[in-house]
C-alpha cells in the first residue's frame, strides 16, 4: 500500500482495491514554482468534481471506463510552501506504486511535480524513454536562478534519462537557446507521421508519457497558467495519442489545469475527458 498522507478520493468508476488495479491515480495539489498565474494546485479536486459529469463509455475507443482496474488514491497532502519536501513525498509515493508493480497516474498540480515521479520510474525500469506534450520546451537550466521549477523539468528529467530519449510535442514557446537544444538532440515531433518515427526508435523501451494542458489551444483550453495561442484541438491531440497505442507506458501525469481561469468550468472537463481516454488507450 501507499504510505502517504490523503484528502480525498472520489473519481468515478475507481476500485476500492489497491491490490487488484493495475494503475494508482495519485492527485498532485501543488503549484510552488508557477511563474505566471498560479493556482494549479486546485486542478486535482476540480477534476475529481468534474469526472462525474462525463459519461464513462467512449465511443472513439469503443470501450468503458468501468473495464478499468485502477485505483484512486486521493490528493497527497502536501506541506505548503515546502518545495523540496513535496518533492521527496511525490518520489516516495511513486516508489510506492512502482514496488507494488502498479502503473502510475499523475495529476498536477504544476509540471514539476513529474520530476520527482519520472525519477522513481527511472529506478524501477533505468531503460525509459519520455514523450512530453506541452506548448512549451521546459529545456532551461535554471529559471530565475531556481533550478527546479516548471520550466527546467524536461532539462532536469534530461539529465539523467538523456535527451536522446525525450520525445517533445505541441512546443511553441521557449527560449532561442532552448530551441537550439531541440535543434541539437532532434526531439521535437514536427508532425504525426515524424512522431511515428521517433516512436519506432523507443518501441521497446518503457515509456513515461507527461502532457501539459496548455498544449491545447487557449480557444478549447483557457483554465492553465500560461495560455499559449496555437496548440492542438482535443481531436488533434487524441489523434497523436492512438499513435502511442502498443507501447510499453508505465506511468502518466496531466498536469498545469488552473481551473480559476476558466470560470464555465470546460476545461476541467477538457481535462477528464483526456485521462479517461489515457486510460482507456492505455489500460
Amino acid at each position: 500500500m501507499l504510505s502517504a498522507s490523503f484528502v480525498s478520493k472520489n473519481w468515478m468508476c475507481a476500485t476500492e482495491n489497491f491490490d487488484e488495479s493495475n494503475w494508482v491515480m495519485v492527485g498532485i495539489p501543488y503549484d510552488g514554482t508557477c511563474s505566471y498565474r498560479p493556482g494549479t494546485r486546485f486542478g486535482p479536486e476540480i477534476i475529481r468534481l468534474a469526472s462525474w459529469g462525463i459519461e464513462t463509455y467512449s465511443p472513439l475507443i469503443d470501450k468503458d471506463f468501468k473495464e478499468v482496474k485502477f485505483f484512486d488514491a486521493g490528493e497527497l497532502d502536501l506541506p505548503f510552501g515546502n518545495r523540496d519536501k513535496t518533492l521527496d513525498i511525490i518520489k516516495n509515493t511513486a516508489r510506492d506504486v512502482y514496488a507494488a508493480n502498479k502503473k502510475w497516474f499523475g495529476i498536477g498540480g504544476e509540471h514539476l511535480v513529474t520530476l520527482p515521479a519520472v525519477q522513481a520510474c527511472f529506478e524501477k525500469y533505468n531503460d525509459i524513454a519520455v514523450v512530453h506534450f506541452d506548448a512549451h520546451t521546459d529545456l532551461r537550466d535554471d529559471y530565475m536562478g531556481e533550478k527546479l521549477s516548471h520550466a527546467t523539468v524536461i532539462r532536469r528529467v534530461s539529465d539523467f534519462v538523456g535527451l536522446e530519449n525525450i520525445i517533445q510535442v505541441g512546443i511553441r514557446s521557449g527560449s532561442k537557446s532552448e530551441f537550439d537544444l531541440i535543434k541539437s538532440y532532434n526531439t521535437l515531433a514536427k508532425d504525426i507521421n515524424d512522431f511515428s518515427k521517433k516512436l519506432d526508435k523507443i518501441k521497446n523501451k518503457p515509456i513515461y508519457l507527461t502532457i501539459d494542458l496548455d498544449v491545447l489551444d487557449p480557444s478549447i483550453f483557457c483554465g492553465t497558467g500560461t495560455p499559449e495561442p496555437g496548440g492542438f484541438s482535443f481531436a488533434d491531440l487524441l489523434n497523436y495519442l492512438e499513435e502511442m497505442t502498443g507501447l510499453n507506458i508505465v506511468g502518466i501525469d496531466v498536469v498545469e489545469l488552473s481551473p480559476g481561469y476558466d470560470v464555465s468550468n470546460v476545461s476541467a472537463v477538457v481535462a477528464v475527458k483526456l485521462i479517461r481516454e489515457l486510460f482507456l488507450l492505455f489500460n
